[in-house]
């Protein structure tokens, strides 16, 4: 009997791409993976802009809360990854799982900003999560 991959996708406040890159794994994957998210210096609240272009893809973030990484997490799950360039994740020693970084697209280096911007984030997260999942054999 094989059992659910999981996941841990990982940015700095847990407010913007790693919500929405788990809100995509879910409506992709479903029940097939197990998925998390925290940031390694989680804010507040979401990223309502964030939020408004998952809804626009069919997904749902509305009701993620942003949250730390959990030590244990870490150790267990099948794959790490680190959306953008600025987290930084230190895997333990005992980890089962490996670690990789997503350096997602950032518009604004471009000049687009807003809801623009964040559908070209989404997008490319999306691309990534679905080949993610494809990987995992979900």
């Amino acid at each position: 009997m094989s059992t659910t991959p999981s996941v841990l996708f990982v940015c700095v406040g847990n407010g913007g791409k790693s919500q929405m890159a788990a809100a995509l794994a879910t409506q992709h994957a479903g029940d097939r993976l197990e998925i998390h998210s925290a940031g390694t210096k989680p804010g507040s609240k979401l990223n309502a802009q964030s939020v408004e272009v998952i809804t626009e893809a069919g997904a749902d973030m509305s009701q993620g809360t942003s949250k730390g990484i959990d030590p244990e997490l870490l150790r267990t799950v099948d794959r790490v990854i680190i959306l953008g360039a600025d987290a930084q994740v230190e895997m333990p020693n005992d980890a089962r799982g490996t670690l990789q970084r997503w350096v997602t697209d950032e518009p604004s280096k471009r000049g687009i900003e807003g809801l623009e911007r964040m559908r070209l984030v989404r997008d490319d997260i999306d691309t990534r999560v679905q080949q993610l999942i494809v990987e995992l054999g979900c």
